[in-house]
Formats: C-alpha cells, structure tokens, sequence
C-alpha cells in the first residue's frame, strides 16, 4: 500500500510489527513491564539516563555545577538503555511514570524527591543551588521563555525531523518536508536571537542555553542525525558561534560522555561515579584492562 492510498480506519489498532527501528519497545500503555530495582549510590543525587539530547542537559547540569566548585551537587550517573527497555523497570517508573530519560533522585530531602523531564530537572537543580538561572527578573523570564521554548520546540526535531529523516522504516517525502521546514525555521529563530545575544537569556549563560545546546548545537555541530548538509547549518552562523562557545567547556566535554554508549570508546562512560571516571573507566581504558 503506497502512502497515497492509506485510509485511517474508523478506530485505531495497535499494530506492534509498524514502530520502525523502535517497534520492539514502543507501546500504546504506560507503566511497569518488569519488576527490577534501580541501582543506587552513595551521592546526593542518582541519575538514571542514556547520554541521548534530553540527557546531555542534565549530565551538563551536573558537571557544569562541579566545576564551580558546588561540591554538593554531587551524582552518580547510571545507564538506562531504553533500546533494551530498561526505562520499563518498575525502579525506573517509580521515579518517572512516563517511562522517559532522564529520571533524577534527590536524596537529601526525606523521602527522597523524585524529579524528571529533563527540563524540569535543570530548573530544580538552578533553583536549589542557585547558579545558572538569572537573579534579575527580566533576564530570570527571558531565560524562562527559552527553556520552555525548548520544551516545545525539540519534540519537531527529535520526533519530527528525526524520527522520519533517521528512524521511519522508509524515507517519506511529506513528512520530512514538513519536520524540515520547521527545524529551519526554529534555527532561523535562535540565529535572529544570537545576533544580537551572546547567549539565550542575554549575556550569561543559563539553563536556557544547557536546555538548547545538546539539540540544536549538536545539530550544528554535525553531530545530530547527520543532518547538517542536508540542513545547511552553515547558514545559521550565530546558531554555529554560540554552539562553538559552548561546546569548548570542559564541563561540557564531560557532560556528553555520560552515559554514551556509541561513538569513540575514549568518549563513552557508560556510568559516572567519582570525578576521576572521565580519566580511569572510560570504555577505552576498561576494554584495555
């Protein structure tokens, strides 16, 4: 059946063999599929995440607080692989309900604080250790506007643009038309933005741009869906100056290692647990030992 001639029927049926490269996990019911405890360790706060965009911002969070020298914001990082659907577990659903990374534990509140959606997390841990997030209240709301921006904006480029350009069983014309006239647009957006601002909220950097760099940065920087000819990122010169900037922290260096699981094996770090993981226990030096 060409796309030209499907007719949705009158009621939807869960088809489980149509889900493209995701089918073996994706189903139209929330909630636990098997009864298995996270793991836990002896920091403050623990992570259960995979180092996808919606990961990086909070692995960025953590170490760009560390390098502060905010020693409380200390975490252990554990891997969630949601090809496998380890985001199934009923650990991982107490902590988050919808079954999405990241999902982050506060344990210094009693019981613990359970936080998730990745943008909420950024926001709860700027508000808890007061960095990050503008004092001033008109740069605080521009920096706000930002970060939901995000909220709203991603899901066209991940789901949209990325599901149907990288992961739909068979390229389709219309949709990725559709998702990429949009994600130009949303990177015209953010160019218009930078021309005239270093960073999202202004001239300091916030959770606003630690939301937006690991999606539209990373687009920029080539490292997204392998989009950026197809794109023409090189036309959104202020998207790519800011991009750069930031992408030379070392706190950002760090943060994209965090759970990777793919890429470079001197870039993975399956688990973070102690400062010194980026130098001992990447994936190079563990199949080495």
């Amino acid at each position: 059946m060409s796309q030209q001639d499907y007719t949705p029927p009158e009621v939807w049926v869960w088809d489980p063999d149509n889900g493209g490269q995701f089918a073996n996990i994706n189903r139209p019911t929330a909630g636990a599929r098997q009864e298995e405890a996270l793991p836990r360790g002896v920091h403050p706060f623990q992570l259960y995440s995979l180092a996808t965009p919606n990961g990086q911002k909070v692995t960025i969070m953590f170490e760009e607080l560390l390098e502060r020298g905010i020693s409380e914001a200390e975490y252990d990082a554990y891997l969630i692989n949601i090809g496998e659907g380890d985001q199934f577990s009923s650990g991982f659903v107490a902590v988050n309900p919808n079954s999405k990374i990241p999902a982050l534990s506060d344990t210094t509140t009693t019981p613990a604080t359970r936080v998730f959606e990745s943008g909420n997390i950024l926001l709860y841990l700027a508000e808890k250790f007061n960095a990050f997030i503008p004092s001033d209240h008109k740069a605080k709301t521009e920096c706000m506007n930002w970060l939901f921006w995000q909220a709203g904006a991603a899901p066209f480029l991940g789901g949209g643009f990325g599901h149907f350009y990288n992961y739909a069983p068979y390229p389709m014309k219309y949709p990725i038309d559709r998702y990429t006239m949009e994600v130009k647009r949303q990177l015209d957006v953010l160019n218009q933005h930078l021309e005239v601002n270093n960073f999202m909220a202004g001239n300091e950097y916030s959770i606003a741009d630690i939301a937006i760099w690991p999606w539209y940065g990373g687009l920029v920087l080539g490292r997204l869906y392998d989009a950026a000819t197809f794109l023409q990122v090189s036309d959104y010169q202020h998207v790519m100056r800011w991009a750069k900037a930031i992408d030379d922290h070392p706190a950002v260096k760090r943060g994209r290692m965090v759970n990777r699981t793919w890429g470079e094996l001197s870039e993975q770090l399956h688990e973070r647990h102690h400062g010194d993981d980026f130098a001992l226990r990447t994936q190079d030096k563990l199949e080495q030992s």
